[in-house]
C-alpha cells in the first residue's frame, strides 16, 4: 500500500477552505451588510427630517443620547434658591412625566391617513376663507352700517341748515318789505338815515349769510350723493361676500366681536383693551379681502372723517348764523325803535309849535278885524247922505275958520294920512297872517308827514317774531304773516288814504 508523505513544512492555516473562496464569501457577507444598513438607514430616513438623522461617527447610544438632549426640560434658579424646570421653547408635544418636549415630526413621505388628512387640511382650506369671507362682510356690513347713520346724521343736518337758510330768505322779504314799506312814507320823512344805512346793512349781512348757506347745501348734496355711491358699492361687496358663507349661520356681530374689532373703519366704538385686534389683512385677488372691498372701506373711512367734519363745519355755520342774525335783527330793530322814538319827539315838539301858532293866528286874526273895524270907523260911510253934520268937513264952523288961506284945518289931511297909515298896517298884519297860515299849513303838513312816519316805523314788520315764524307768499301780497296780514293791509290803506289827503292839503294850500 502506497504511503504518501506530508509535505515538509507545514503551514499554520488549519482552515481547509480556499483563501480566495473565503475571500469570495467575506466579501459578499460585507456586500450584503453594508446594503441593509444603507437601505435600512435610508427606509428610516423617509419617516423622519433629516436632522434627525444620527451621527454616524457616534456609537448609538452616544449619538441618541445627543440628540434628545435638547428635549429635556431646563432647570433655573428662582429668587429663594429654590429651582423651577421648564420646557424649551418651540413647538412640540411637552411630556411632563418625561420631563421633555420633543420637536414636531414631519415625514418626508404620505402617511397612510394622507387622503384623510388632505381632506381635512382642504376643509380647513375651505372654512378659512368662509370665516375670511364672513369677516369681510362683517365688516362690510359694519361700515354700510356706518355709511347710513352718517347719512341720515347729513340728512337731520341739511333740514336745520335748511330751516336756517329759508330764515336768512325769510329775513332778506323781511327787510325788502321794510325798506318798501318805509318808502311809504312822505318825501320829506325819506332822508336818508341810520335806520336806512342798518337796513341796507342788514341786507348785504343776509345776502352774505345766504351764500354760506347754500354753499353748505351744496357741499353736502355733493357728500350726500357720495356717502350713497358708497354704500352702493359697500353693499355690492357686502352681498358679494356672502356667496361664500351661505351655509355658516353665525351672526355677523358675533364674527366681529371673536376678531376684536368693532369697526373695519375703526371709526366707531373702541374695542376693549383685553381683546387683541385682528390687523387688517393685504388685499389678496383671490383671497377673502379683494382690492375692491379694500378700496370700498378706506373710500368709507375717507368719506367718514370728511363727512364728520363736514357736520361740525355746518353746525357750526347753523349756530353762528342764527346767532348773527338774531344780533342784526336786535340792532335793526333798535335803531327803528330809536327812528321812531326822535320822529315823536319832533312830532311833539311841531305839535307845540303849532298850538302856540294857532294861537298867534287867532290872535292876528282878531287884530286884522279890528284895523278893518277902525279903518272903517275913521273913512267912514260911503255916502255923503249918511254922514252927521258934526263929522262934514264942510260945517259952517269950518267954513267960517277956512275963510282964509292961511286958516286952514288939517282934520281932512290928519284924516287921510290916518286912513293911509291905518291901510298900510292892515296890508302888513294880513302879509304876516299869510305868511302864519303859509307856516301852519307846513307845520301841519310836517305834523302829518311825522305821524306818517312814526306809524310806518313803528309798523314794520320786524323782531325775533317775523324771523322766527312761518312765512307764507302770494302773488298779489307784499308780506302776509301770521297774525299780521290784516294788520298790514290795514295799514297800507290807512297810509294811502293819508297821502293822498296830505296831497289834497297842499294843492289847495299852494293854491291859497
Amino acid at each position: 500500500m502506497r504511503v504518501l508523505a506530508p509535505p515538509a513544512e507545514r503551514s499554520q492555516d488549519t482552515r481547509i477552505g480556499a483563501p480566495a473562496w473565503r475571500e469570495a464569501a467575506q466579501a459578499m457577507a460585507r456586500t450584503a451588510h453594508i446594503l441593509t444598513d444603507r437601505c435600512g438607514q435610508e427606509a428610516v430616513t423617509m419617516w423622519q427630517p433629516k436632522d434627525s438623522v444620527l451621527d454616524p461617527n457616534l456609537a448609538h447610544h452616544l449619538g441618541r443620547a445627543a440628540y434628545i438632549q435638547p428635549w429635556r426640560f431646563h432647570v433655573e434658579m428662582i429668587k429663594g434658591g429654590g429651582t423651577l424646570e421648564k420646557p424649551p421653547p418651540g413647538e412640540g408635544v411637552t411630556l411632563w412625566k418625561g420631563k421633555m418636549k420633543p420637536p414636531a415630526w414631519y415625514a418626508r413621505l404620505p402617511l397612510p391617513l394622507h387622503r384623510k388628512a388632505r381632506a381635512l387640511q382642504t376643509t380647513e382650506v375651505v372654512h378659512a376663507h368662509a370665516r375670511g369671507a364672513r369677516l369681510t362682510a362683517a365688516r362690510l356690513g359694519r361700515a354700510q352700517h356706518q355709511i347710513n347713520g352718517r347719512v341720515r346724521q347729513l340728512l337731520r343736518q341739511r333740514e336745520v341748515t335748511d330751516h336756517r337758510l329759508s330764515e336768512v330768505r325769510k329775513g332778506l322779504l323781511i327787510n325788502q318789505q321794510s325798506v318798501k314799506l318805509r318808502g311809504y312814507r312822505p318825501k320829506s320823512e325819506k332822508v336818508r338815515d341810520k335806520a336806512d344805512s342798518m337796513l341796507t346793512w342788514e341786507k348785504e349781512e343776509l345776502k352774505s349769510m345766504k351764500r354760506k348757506m347754500e354753499r353748505d347745501m351744496e357741499k353736502s348734496e355733493v357728500l350726500l350723493k357720495t356717502l350713497a355711491s358708497c354704500r352702493d358699492t359697500l353693499n355690492f361687496c357686502f352681498k358679494e361676500r356672502l356667496q361664500a358663507v351661505d351655509l355658516m349661520n353665525q351672526p355677523l356681530d358675533k364674527v366681529l366681536e371673536q376678531a376684536g374689532r368693532h369697526s373695519w373703519v375703526n371709526l366707531s366704538r373702541a374695542p376693549t383693551p383685553r381683546t387683541q385686534g385682528q390687523k387688517t389683512p393685504p388685499p389678496d385677488p383671490v383671497g377673502t379681502y379683494t382690492p375692491a372691498c379694500a378700496l370700498a372701506l378706506n373710500e368709507a373711512k375717507r368719506l367718514l372723517v370728511e363727512s364728520k367734519n363736514t357736520l361740525v363745519e355746518m353746525a357750526k355755520n347753523e349756530v353762528d348764523v342764527r346767532e348773527q342774525q338774531l344780533q342784526i335783527s336786535d340792532r335793526v330793530c333798535a335803531s327803528l325803535a330809536q327812528k321812531a322814538s326822535e320822529t315823536l319827539e319832533l312830532k311833539e315838539r311841531l305839535n307845540m309849535t303849532l298850538g302856540l301858532m294857532r294861537g298867534t293866528i287867532l290872535r292876528c286874526t282878531k287884530y286884522n278885524q279890528e284895523f278893518y273895524t277902525t279903518h272903517g270907523l275913521i273913512k267912514g260911510p260911503l255916502s255923503k247922505v249918511h254922514l252927521e253934520t258934526a263929522e262934514k268937513l264942510d260945517r259952517p264952523l269950518v267954513r267960517m275958520y277956512q275963510r282964509h288961506v292961511g286958516t286952514q284945518l288939517p282934520e281932512a289931511a290928519r284924516l287921510a294920512q290916518g286912513t293911509d297909515k291905518l291901510q298900510r298896517h292892515i296890508t302888513y298884519l294880513e302879509k304876516n297872517l299869510d305868511e302864519l297860515l303859509a307856516t301852519h299849513n307846513n307845520l301841519t303838513w310836517g305834523l302829518n308827514c311825522k305821524n306818517i312816519g312814526h306809524e310806518v316805523d313803528n309798523n314794520v314788520p320786524r323782531g325775533h317774531s317775523a324771523i322766527a315764524g312761518p312765512l307764507t307768499l302770494s302773488c298779489d301780497s307784499y308780506l302776509l304773516f301770521p297774525g299780521r296780514s290784516r294788520v298790514l293791509h290795514t295799514y297800507r290803506r290807512n297810509v294811502h288814504y293819508s297821502h293822498r289827503y296830505l296831497l289834497s292839503n297842499c294843492s289847495v294850500s299852494e293854491a291859497v
